[in-house]
């Protein structure tokens, strides 16, 4: 019976704990999946959270001897809580105690806003400490007081009354932010580039160096967490923390001496002339590829049409290249054996091109006028840039092989674009041969002479580049490396578009050629230039908007160039000039205003750079390293003899008067020249001598 009993109650107390626990989980499963907090409870009792995104710092962007083209450095806002410490004085019992307290943070902010307005006198003290009692009477927490101000400024406003108490009593909020400075100013500024905000209305947000390799100078954004307290924003620890990961440098290969000089020698060719629209200059080395300066100019409405750097048009302009591309159809000629020598004679017919329906050629008319000859070698019709004689070399040899003098021209860089370290560079256009038939005679013969065609100034550039190289094809770069805190993480540099694209024996007939050009012929401004300088003029049109050559009035759009490379012996440099014109009835030739604007850079090259100045005969001598007497020992004597520190270095000089029982200081830099007081004489040990490094 009494078992009984005891079974009958453990039975009950199962079932009970079993009820219980089918319950306990129940409850679990409905506050973990259905249950909903009341909303204002909830965000009474749950801490609010934020996260915020950690900027890296910027990549700089250098020149190729390190110096900065580009840098980010920071400013800071500053902004003050106005209601600091209100509430801990409105929760003190003793009103007349809180009233004090107050009325002594009132004269803090008083002496505080004299502070303010000789820091920022954008306003006076009196309007100062009005915005601040105002605020303060508002409950205002984020008052703005200063943008974008330097970290000395910044110290020296923490340093003023009340604000020097902390954030928490004195209501200082600084943000800091990094913004981008251009130390150059206008120089390479279309190069360099920008990045504007995403959010912008602009459809083109990254431009230059800095939009092409924006990820690599952003580097990697953090994120931390922050909790929204009473006494304003902190960090969650008990959230993930990510460190912003500041960006890589790049090394470009501008030279920014250089790209002064060539900045400078364009401006002052085109400034003052109001029908120049805009201008580019591009030097590049010829053996490596390197683009020393780049310069792009154009007229700017919003600024007084002063010529700046907005339009890149080395790389994002396509004309018809004119009398430059005369080359390109006579190295063909050349390599694929028509043409001997530039000797060679073809009859001038009038200037009119046998076969073509071209207009008559008026220098070839003159030309038989003033020589009187029916005759013209390809040499002196390449020096005088007819059209006659590039087109008839053109019509005469490649009629019936359309299709291989357009491959050529293919071959030389000039129908494709490649990949450049800037985005926006454009694809030649070249006419397209029909399949199983020939260019009409007319097409061939204007290719021959430059029209039909449509090239960007690198690409002419790189194309005469490769002549200066002796067939060989460089890559045009302006990257060198990337780099992070000096070290090279990413080797870029030198590479070839093509490994030989004419002969040697070629490269060096059409460098005569060109030679003829600046020594006789279009360019006959350097003629006179510190150096031999190849190159060759062209002068094109450009097409209106509804393709022709002038508008109603006649006016004509130019395009002036001028190519080549120099010393035409050992070419060091190429370099390519264009400008470009407003609708006028001036002609504006390559022979004019490009021609003399590489003047100017070619010849300030040879007056500065290594290469030109040979080596440097002796003309004096270096002292002899040497004491003059030995260092005295160390005795108890107050006084001992001065060492002689002439011809010393500064770091050698230092440790012998040291040594010696003297202090020194000094000025200059070099050698020790001059010292006092004189060597030998006695002074008193801990003394100073003076000396002068030359």
């Amino acid at each position: 019976m009494k078992r009984d009993r005891i079974g009958i109650i453990l039975t009950a107390l199962y079932i009970l704990l079993l009820a219980a626990s089918v319950l306990i989980v129940g409850k679990i499963v409905y506050i973990q999946m259905f249950w909903k907090p009341d909303g204002k409870i909830e965000g009474a009792l749950t801490p609010r959270r934020q996260t915020r995104v950690l900027e890296p710092v910027r990549g700089d962007i250098l020149d190729c001897n390190g110096r900065l083209l580009a840098m980010s450095y920071p400013v800071y806002d500053l902004h003050m809580d106005c209601t600091v410490r209100r509430d801990e004085f409105a929760k003190m019992k003793d009103r007349s105690a809180a009233r004090a307290c107050e009325d002594e943070w009132l004269e803090q902010a008083a002496s505080l806003s004299e502070g303010l307005a000789s820091l920022f006198p954008g306003k006076t003290a009196d309007q100062y400490y009005s915005m601040i009692k105002d605020a303060r009477s508002r409950g205002r927490k984020y008052v703005h007081i200063a943008s974008r101000i330097d970290r000395s400024t910044m110290l020296k406003t923490k340093e003023l009354p009340l604000f020097r108490e902390g954030p928490n009593k004195g209501g200082l909020i600084v943000a800091q932010r990094f913004v981008r400075k251009y130390p150059y100013g206008r120089l390479a500024r279309r190069t360099i580039g920008f990045v504007r905000d995403n959010s912008s209305n602009v459809s083109n947000t990254h431009i230059g160096l800095e939009g092409k390799f924006d990820a690599v100078l952003h580097g990697t954004d953090g994120r931390e967490c922050l909790r929204i307290t009473d006494y304003g924003r902190v960090r969650d620890f008990d959230s993930t923390y990510t460190k912003a990961v500041d960006g890589e440098d790049i090394r470009t290969t501008i030279d920014i001496d250089i790209q002064e000089l060539a900045d400078r020698a364009l401006r002052a060719e085109t400034d003052s002339i109001a029908d120049i629209e805009g201008a580019c200059l591009v030097l590049m080395e010829v053996h490596t590829g390197a683009i020393r300066a780049m310069v792009n100019l154009q007229r700017d409405p919003s600024r007084g049409n002063s010529l700046e750097e907005i339009t890149n048009h080395a790389i994002g302009r396509k004309n018809e290249p004119g009398s430059v591309f005369k080359t390109v159809t006579l190295l063909t000629a050349v390599e694929d054996g028509y043409i001997k020598t530039l000797d060679e004679t073809i009859p001038t017919n009038h200037g009119i091109v046998s076969g073509a329906r071209l207009r008559q050629d008026i220098h070839i008319v003159d030309w038989e006028r003033e020589h009187n000859t029916r005759e013209i070698s390809i040499y002196d019709g390449f020096k005088i840039s007819s059209n006659y004689v590039l087109s008839t070399i053109a019509v005469s040899n490649y009629r019936n092989r359309t299709r291989h003098f357009i491959e050529k021209i293919y071959s030389y860089g000039l129908g494709d674009s490649f990949d450049f370290d800037l985005d926006g560079l454009l694809t030649p256009t070249i006419p397209r041969v029909p399949e199983k038939k020939e260019l009409p005679a007319q097409t061939l013969g204007s290719v021959g002479f430059g029209y039909s065609t449509e090239e960007t100034p690198l690409h002419i550039l790189t194309f005469y580049n490769a002549i200066a190289a002796k067939g060989c094809m460089m890559k045009p770069y302006l990257v060198e490396d990337v780099e992070k805190g000096g070290m090279v993480t990413d080797a870029r540099g030198k590479s070839k578009l093509n490994s030989s694209i004419c002969s040697k024996a070629t490269a060096d007939t059409v460098t005569r050629a060109l030679v003829a050009v600046t020594e006789e012929g279009t360019a006959r401004w350097l003629k006179k230039a510190k150096c031999t300088v190849a190159g060759k003029t062209g002068t094109s049109y450009a097409t209106f908007e509804n393709g022709q050559y002038s508008d109603p009035e006649g006016r004509r759009k130019y395009q002036g160039t001028f190519v080549g490379f120099f010393p035409a012996q050992d070419p060091q440099y190429s370099i390519i000039c264009c400008v470009y014109s407003k609708p006028t009835h001036r002609q504006y030739q390559g022979g004019g205003i490009p021609a003399r604007a590489v003047r100017t850079v070619v010849d300030h090259l040879v007056d500065t750079q290594p290469y030109w100045q040979g080596s440097l005969a002796k003309t004096g001598s270096t002292p002899l390293m040497k004491a003059g007497i030995d260092i005295p020992e160390r005795s108890g004597d107050p006084e001992a003899a001065i060492p002689s520190l002439a011809g010393l270095g500064l770091k050698d000089a230092l440790w012998l008067a040291e040594n010696s029982g003297f202090k020194c200081s000094y000025s200059g830099s070099g050698q020790v020249k001059r010292q006092h007081p004189a060597a030998l004489t006695k002074a008193k040990k801990g003394s100073t001598i003076e000396i002068e490094l030359k």
